[in-house]
């Protein structure tokens, strides 16, 4: 879909040369330097017209009265609109950050007698998450909303659904119906996504880069553009500023805050993005826990709790040593790039071992191949051999089975001793006793055995796999999990995955104190170890009295006891529930499928709702708030939508709605695993052309009947005269696009 889209962007570029600025304006430029890498596809938010009648294409202002063009654009070609203004407000508190960008566009393409589809494209950053879209523009509003999938009709919808659909995994666009040629709209579009902490320092990267071809043309017209950066950290630790890609100016610094700011007037916008990084004054461990009560209305009226621990930027602890066991999937399904990729990131983490580490490797399919009967020291020579039987045995084939090669890691791993035991998986399938892995896990680990449990370190490869299975199993294991949906992502975030899991610092966590809580719940269930490369972030909730004072306990890497004792403080500016709303969702939601409860999956829809986060049991639409004239909704309309966001309740009314697919990870495709089919990545299939519908539908229907050979014995009795006419008149019928006008009257579907 990212080609498919990209090609039709570069056509509408072409076609917008019809639109002229008048005397002495000339249009903006589009460079060649335009197409990235990976062609035309946003860098920043955008809006885009959609065409598909190419006689629409004109100055809505000055007629230039260009020569009458014949047919249609298919597929409809996007021509990227002129952006007027744009503000960009981001929250940055604890791992998270809440990113805001409001711009004002023109649809300055179309004639103003005509109207036009525009499609916006959201490109987020790390494991963004779209939280909302406003658009209001040409007498009508939109604005999306969350409901349950309760409904089978909801589920079809949204299975169907065209209006809303992912490009690569971090672009997501949508489709708002018919904006007048000339008019200005305004969009608010509101993602989440992850700040990424490595060696005491935390770095946060937003897509802000426009290309040139948004600037209005004409020199008259103001462009502001507006950044505002808040950071909260929670603690009274000092905040540092390390680097910036724009000029920030500093509004306010507090203990544990600090906001910035920039606002100019601009000959071009932003051409970079948003790059911003932090760190504490802190060179220790350090962290705090925060309390909160539910806001009003709340479906949980437990307290809130949320407990914290950076590494902080000293370099002084010792990391420690190493047994490892990479388990690799190898069945056919990783055929290609997939497996190419994989392997290219394992000979890297192997490169990154020190010499008292020690590793086993570990690839499977239906069955197991072993590079060694035991665990092997990361010697140089050790690590030339592993290569070498990496590069013949890394041979896609066969089925997959997980439950055997973990098994036998864990054997592998049973003897360790001054070292943290890792296991490290790699999969794109999904297998039938998925439940029965986590069970078997589950039961290791608490089985109370002098034998260290392992942690376990989870990376699926597109949508095939259990991305929810996964997490569960990071979880039991105390590991880290982390997705692949697009192949060209698999070796920077198997690579980053395996350093965060290999620089840990303080092993075997333990927090005193939380066993006196009344109905408690902890997220995640089991602790993680401390990490130079991944905050702990453990939170909840609960009801009763919340100690002053958390001990926090663990082993260091020279095997000393480790210890701190953390203050409690209630929390005003952070909203904790929106902080670790998608968190929890994601835990409950493997939770619920692990034990098959149909009472957490109502728990999940009441969280994703009321937090506005989506999850595997609601989807969001878009919904027409305001008619086409303009009027506001009536007074009843008003209260019955002051009583929905107060009850959270889901009422119907009369009200156009546009699904918006894709959002979703889904439960994994066993069947998909089973054939050996390639990992099916995030992104949505392009559509099918008109005459190539045609022919998937009704002369499929003709040759699904027809026998071949009995059609070329009768074409050899059609005389010469025959020949010509059928082919005189196929010629005129394409010219009057009469057969487009069949093809659109025909009762197969084609469109």
């Amino acid at each position: 879909m990212a080609d498919y889209f990209s090609g039709s962007v570069e056509f509408g570029l072409n076609l917008s040369k019809r639109v002229y600025y008048g005397r002495g304006s000339a249009p903006p430029s589009v460079p060649s330097m335009s197409r990235s890498p990976e062609g035309f596809l946003p860098t920043a938010p955008m809006c885009y017209a959609v065409i598909s009648d190419p006689e629409k294409v004109e100055n809505p202002d000055i007629r230039s009265y260009q020569p009458y063009v014949l047919g249609q654009c298919d597929p409809p070609a996007l021509i990227p609109l002129e952006l007027h203004g744009v503000a960009m407000e981001v929250e940055c508190s604890l791992d998270t950050a809440f990113v805001t960008v409001t711009g004002k566009w023109r649809v300055h393409c179309v004639t103003g007698s005509s109207s036009c589809d525009c499609q916006v494209a959201i490109p987020m950053g790390e494991q963004g998450s779209l939280l909302g879209l406003e658009v209001d523009g040409s007498g009508r509003t939109y604005h999306t909303e969350l409901i349950s999938l309760k409904d089978e009709k909801d589920k079809d919808k949204v299975a169907k659904a065209k209006d809303g659909y992912f490009l690569k995994s971090h672009i997501y666009t949508v489709k708002i119906p018919q904006l007048r040629g000339g008019s200005v709209f305004s969009t608010k579009i509101r993602w989440s996504q992850k700040i990424l902490f490595h060696d005491g320092q935390l770095s946060l990267c937003v897509p802000f880069s426009f290309p040139s071809y948004v600037n209005p043309a004409g020199k008259r017209i103001s462009k502001k553009e507006k950044i505002f950066l808040k950071v909260n950290s929670g603690s009274a630790t000092e905040v540092l500023c390390k680097t910036t890609s724009h000029p920030l100016k500093q509004l306010l610094r507090q203990a544990g805050k600090l906001n910035l700011s920039y606002e100019a007037e601009v000959s071009a916008w932003s051409s970079t993005d948003f790059n911003f990084s932090y760190s504490f004054s802190s060179n220790d461990i350090f962290g705090a826990v925060l309390l909160q009560s539910p806001f009003l209305r709340d479906f949980d009226e437990r307290e809130i709790f949320c407990l914290y621990l950076y590494a902080g930027n000293g370099h002084a602890r010792k990391v420690f040593k190493k047994d490892v066991v990479f388990i690799v999937d190898i069945s056919a399904s990783m055929k290609g790039t997939p497996l190419d990729n994989t392997k290219n990131a394992l000979l890297t983490s192997l490169s990154q071992l020190n010499a008292q580490d020690t590793f086993n490797i570990i690839a499977f399919n239906g069955a197991l191949y072993l590079f060694s009967s035991s665990m092997e020291s990361a010697t140089e020579e050790a690590i030339l051999n592993a290569t070498k039987w990496v590069d013949t045995n890394f041979i896609a084939n066969g089925d997959t089975n997980i439950m055997l090669p973990l098994t036998q890691a864990m054997k592998h791993l049973e003897k360790s001793t001054d070292a943290v035991p890792l296991i490290f998986l790699v999969t794109d399938g999904a297998v039938e006793d998925e439940r029965e892995i986590c069970n078997f896990v589950k039961s290791y680990v608490s089985s109370g055995q002098s034998v260290p449990t392992p942690r376990i370190c989870t990376l699926g490869i597109g949508l095939y796999c259990n991305h929810y299975f996964l997490q569960m199993l990071a979880q039991i294991g105390r590991g880290h999990y982390d997705c692949a949906h697009d192949l060209d992502s698999i070796e920077f975030r198997m690579q980053r995955l395996f350093s965060t899991a290999s620089s840990v610092i303080v092993a075997d966590v333990t927090i005193e104190s939380l066993e006196s809580l009344d109905s408690h719940e902890l997220f995640p269930s089991h602790i993680q170890d401390i990490s130079s490369g991944s905050p702990l972030i453990l939170s909840g909730r609960y009801s009763g009295t919340f100690p002053e004072l958390v001990k926090v306990t663990g082993t260091l890497a020279d095997m000393t006891n480790f210890a701190v004792d953390l203050k409690v403080k209630r929390e005003k500016d952070i909203q904790l529930s929106n902080v670790l709303s998608k968190r929890h969702i994601d835990m409950v939601t493997a939770q619920a499928w692990l034990l098959k409860s149909e009472e957490l999956e109502e728990k999940v829809t009441k969280m994703s709702i009321q937090n506005k986060v989506l999850s595997e049991y609601t989807c969001m639409n878009m919904v027409l708030e305001q008619s086409d004239e303009g009027k506001k909704p009536p007074e009843q309309f008003l209260l019955k939508k002051a009583y929905k966001k107060l009850s959270f309740q889901q009422l119907e009314f009369n009200m156009k709605k546009l699904f918006l697919g894709g959002l979703s990870l889904g439960f994994g495709d066993s069947k998909a695993t089973a054939e050996n089919l390639p990992p099916a990545i995030k992104e949505a299939k392009p559509p099918e052309g008109l005459l190539g519908k045609a022919a998937s539908t009704c002369c499929s229907r003709l040759t699904d009947n027809c026998c071949g050979m009995c059609l070329l014995q009768a074409c050899t009795f059609v005389n010469d005269q025959c020949t010509i006419v059928c082919t005189q008149l196929c010629a005129a019928l394409a010219c009057f696009e009469l057969i487009k006008c069949c093809i659109e009257l025909c009762e197969c579907d084609c469109l």
